[in-house]
This record gives C-alpha cells, sequence and structure tokens, in this order.
C-alpha cells in the first residue's frame, strides 16, 4: 500500500512537530562546495568530527546511499522567557532551558517512523537531529520549512528561528513540497550588527569567535586573546534575539520538555558560583548542557567574572 506524504504530515503534527515538509534525496553539489571551503578555511574551529564527516556531510547518498526522501521537521523551543526572567546575572542559551532536544526529536522521530512502517514494513530509514552528518538547515529549506538567515540559522515565516530541526531518511518515493527559494532577510543586518565577537559576516559564522562555540563546545582554558563571553555562562542567543523575524513570530513552546527548569530561572550568581559536580548532575539530567561538563560551566563562569573584573 502507497503511503502517502499528506498521510504523513498529519501524523508528525498529531506527533507534536509544528513544522514539516518533504523533499527529494538529490546530489547538493552547491552546498558541498561552500561547506568544503567553510571546513577548509577552519571555521568549525576544534569541531573535528565536522572535518572527519565532511564527506557524508555534503553528500547524502554517501551517508544513505538507499535514501529517496527526506522528510525535514521542526519544534518550536521557545520557552517564552528571556534573559531578563533569570534572577542572576549570567546569561543562559534559551535552547537549553528544558530537556535535552535530541532526545526529545528521536524520541517523536521514531514514533513517526514505527508509524510509517505499519504501511511499509521494509522501510528503511535513518533518523536523524544534528548530531548525524547531514546539513539540517539545508534539508529544511528544500524541503519548504523556511530560509537559511544571515546567522546562519533557519528563519520560519512563523516560528521565525527558535526550531529544533531533525529528519528522516527514508527509501521511499513521496510527494514533495517546494523548496523556499525566498530570502527574507532582505537589506537587514541586525544579527551580524549585534554579534559582540564579530563571529558572523553574511551567512557565514566563524566558529572560533562564536560564543556559543567557547562556552559549549571548546575544551580546556580559555586563552588570554579569546573574546570576552558577554555575560554569557552557556551558548548565546544574540543573534537570534535581535532577529525582526523572531521579535514578531516568537512565542512559547506547547512542548512542555522545553519549558525552563527553576535551577535556570531562579539561581542567583552566587548559586552557579558554588555549584559542585552533584548539583550539576542533578539539577542538569536529560538535559543539553552536560555537553560541556561541569567543569566546563565553572570555567565560562570564570570567564565572566574576570572580565567583569578587568572592567572595573
Amino acid at each position: 500500500m502507497k503511503i502517502s506524504s499528506e498521510s504523513i504530515k498529519k501524523k508528525a503534527i498529531d506527533l507534536g512537530f509544528e513544522k514539516i515538509g518533504i523533499t527529494k534525496a538529490i546530489k547538493t553539489d552547491k552546498e558541498n562546495s561552500k561547506l568544503n571551503i567553510w571546513l577548509d578555511n577552519g571555521n568549525h574551529a576544534s569541531m573535528e568530527w565536522m572535518e572527519k564527516t565532511r564527506q557524508k556531510r555534503g553528500d547524502i547518498f554517501a551517508y544513505f546511499p538507499e535514501a529517496k526522501s527526506v522528510i525535514s521537521v521542526g519544534l518550536n523551543y521557545f520557552s517564552g522567557k528571556s534573559q531578563n526572567d533569570l534572577k542572576s546575572d549570567y546569561k543562559f542559551s534559551n535552547y537549553a532551558w528544558g530537556d535535552d532536544y535530541h532526545k526529545v526529536l528521536k524520541k517523536r522521530l521514531y514514533a513517526l517512523l514505527n508509524w510509517i512502517k505499519e504501511s511499509k514494513p521494509d522501510t528503511k530509514c535513518i533518523a536523524c537531529v544534528d548530531t548525524s552528518p547531514v546539513m539540517d538547515k539545508v534539508w529544511a529549506q528544500k524541503a519548504g520549512l523556511g530560509w537559511i538567515g544571515k546567522h546562519t540559522n533557519l528563519i520560519s515565516r512563523d516560528y521565525g528561528s527558535w526550531l529544533f530541526l531533525g529528519e528522516l531518511l527514508l527509501d521511499l518515493e513521496l510527494d514533495y513540497d517546494s523548496t523556499f527559494d525566498e530570502d527574507l532577510c532582505g537589506s537587514c543586518t541586525a544579527c551580524i550588527d549585534a554579534c559582540p565577537t564579530q563571529a558572523l559576516t553574511e551567512y557565514e559564522i566563524d566558529a572560533r569567535k562564536c560564543i556559543s562555540y567557547l562556552t559549549i563546545e571548546h575544551r580546556g582554558d580559555f586563552l588570554d586573546d579569546q573574546p570576552d563571553l558577554d555575560g554569557w555562562i552557556y551558548g548565546c542567543d544574540i543573534c537570534q534575539e535581535v532577529c525582526p523575524w523572531n521579535q514578531k513570530f516568537e512565542f512559547s513552546t506547547k512542548n512542555n520538555e522545553f519549558h525552563a527548569r527553576n535551577e535556570i530561572l531562579d539561581n542567583s550568581n552566587e548559586d552557579w558560583k558554588q555549584l559542585d559536580q552533584e548539583v550539576f548532575n542533578k539539577v542538569f539530567k536529560n538535559s543539553a548542557v552536560k555537553r560541556t561538563k561541569h567543569l566546563g560551566l565553572k570555567r565560562n563562569i570564570k570567564k565572566v567574572e574576570d572580565n567583569r573584573t578587568k572592567i572595573c
């Protein structure tokens, strides 16, 4: 029995996805070329896995030769609160205020896959979140979810850029959506102008200067000449906060998993400074914050405090 694209979309919405589109798996030579230039210029900093998986990342058939269709989905994660709602002076990226998005997305993706397999038991598929070597934003744009903005995030008309992205790569032929061909950033450069470390140029980011990279993926001590973290101890939302599309269309997620943990909202500066390994493990159980580890979070807090001391 042939399963329809419309039935897949309806099921995805029933499972809680806010955005879904379906596109044909094709060669992405143009995007692959841009990826290679970006990597060759060292813009991935110490994220060596991006270098090691560049072939698969740039060519979906190198990763999943049987791919015929890409189902791209999005989940709104905006908590409805801003940095002004935190009781401390430290800034903390909105995406990590709730549960680990990898697990939340994967659970729904597998539920959608299992539903598809009820009609097509022999379906071959890979479920992908951002840990997979797949260009999420490229496929989301091809599936019609939105466009890749100047801050390099995918922007949708209805949720701005507060979206977690994921994919199902299938060996099934389906009906496909139109690519989102418009670039609705226009002449706006708000994200580039607001970036305190000049990590952004139009449609490109240099991870070596990016506060999100420095506070999450960077390992070891900070060098003396590394940028001020601008008060951020985990991630950075500046380029999204200033985006007019977010300011106009952001609204609170319906997914309870992404609602803010009380500790993130209520911790004082002193609470963060005194955070030990045991409390860290308890507070950030099932959280993406574990990516930076207790040691990394404490390092970030110290860096922020050291910068403030220098200013004073």
